[in-house]
């Protein structure tokens, strides 16, 4: 079989590797990227109509400058594909009651979220309870809640982000390669190999986006840093229309003190009776061939009794619709974002721990920085091997 040879072949195109091919191919890259289905696609952490996107980005300081990025690069991918991808609707990060809150291994999120807009001077309000309800009356929140309100956050359409940026990266030549498994990687005295059923293509620099396919494929250490947690998403029936003003927010609420004590939504899309609702568990590992692709009822009648109906009113218990998607978590929910320490010339953007996508523009750019010039106009040193010894 033949063999090609790229500047950099981009595997995975998800999230991050779809903004990275992009961005390589804007920078005249010779570039490929390649998939084992076929993007967008509901076999991953990509999908799911909808993902939040915000500023202030409660898991810490190191997120917010790529967040900031990425909701200008894609108002600019707006204006030149003439298509919509950012819906600014604001942003509600809540607390139910002074309870003490965690989300992604980070105590007092809320508060965290507020003290970094105020830092980077991020035009935000903060609130109580009262307020909160007030404003906008389907959130059942305690009077000594305490709620941080972004107006420019708002929600992103995944599926549109990615098909835009894969027509884009096509259009300046990157070549895209779907339905193609690599079986190994391999480096040599002159590169990378990539191995498949398919064929096998070489390139100088190989950046690895694979999500939960990453730690079989990588090996170690990765294959002890990263476990693949399944998720669920349901769209619960709007029961009470005058509950949810027309410019009601995405949301994020938490109501107690562990990281699956947290339930996040997004308002009623337009002509949809229904709310997109999710909570979070990291106690079920999977596999990517492991992994039930299937909800089941009681997964939403569940969300709906132990969470959602207690907080939120105006929704009926039925699940118009449910979707399983996974996340690839690591350690402390932070990103890896470094070379693999036993392959030379691989790049490892992955294990972004379900809260990758609204960063992931940014980070292509980041990524296409770091390969055409050596460095990139954010640090990305948090987010090194080197923090888990």
């Amino acid at each position: 079989m033949s063999e090609t040879t790229f500047d950099v072949i981009v595997l995975g195109l998800g999230a991050m590797g779809a903004a990275t091919l992009y961005q390589l191919a804007k920078r005249g890259v010779r570039v490929a990227g390649i998939d084992r289905y076929s993007p967008p696609h509901d076999l991953g952490s990509s999908h799911g109509a909808t993902r939040i996107t915000r500023q202030a980005v409660g898991e810490g300081a190191a997120y917010v400058p790529l967040a900031i990025r990425s909701q200008q690069l894609w108002r600019e991918l707006e204006a030149e594909r003439g298509v919509n991808l950012f819906e600014q609707c604001g942003v509600l990060i809540m607390t139910a009651t002074t309870t003490a809150t965690s989300h992604h291994g980070r105590p007092d999120f809320t508060r965290t979220t507020l003290e970094l807009a105020r830092q980077y001077g991020i035009q935000h309000q903060e609130w109580d309870g009262a307020t909160i309800r007030q404003r906008f009356p389907q959130f059942r929140v305690a009077d000594d809640a305490l709620g941080y309100f972004e107006p420019g956050g708002g929600y992103l359409y995944p599926e549109a982000c990615i098909q835009a940026q894969l027509n884009a990266a096509r259009e300046r030549g990157a070549q895209i390669h779907i339905d193609t498994v690599i079986e190994g990687l391999e480096q040599d005295e002159e590169g990378v190999r990539l191995h498949s059923a398919q064929g096998s293509w070489r390139a100088k620099r190989v950046i690895v986006a694979a999500g939960m396919w990453s730690s079989e494929l990588l090996g170690a250490p990765f294959d002890r840093l990263l476990r693949v947690c399944r998720q669920t998403l349901h769209w619960f029936e709007v029961a009470n229309p005058t509950l949810f003003p027309p410019d009601s927010p995405s949301f994020v609420l938490a109501h107690g003190s562990g990281d699956s004590d947290l339930f996040y939504g997004f308002p009623p899309l337009p002509g949809e009776n229904a709310i997109k609702v999710a909570t979070e568990q990291y106690q079920d590992n999977t596999t990517p061939i492991g992994i039930d692709k299937f909800p089941h009822p009681d997964e939403s009648s569940q969300l709906f009794s132990n969470q959602v109906g207690r907080w939120i009113g105006g929704l009926s218990a039925r699940a118009v619709r449910s979707a399983v998607c996974a996340y690839t978590v690591t350690p402390d929910f932070g990103f890896i974002i470094d070379e693999h320490p036993r392959l030379p010339g691989v790049t490892v953007v992955s294990a972004c721990s379900g809260h990758g996508f609204k960063h992931s523009a940014a980070l292509g750019e980041a990524l296409a920085q770091r390969v055409t010039t050596g460095r990139s106009d954010i640090d990305l040193g948090s987010f090194s091997l080197a923090r888990f010894g």
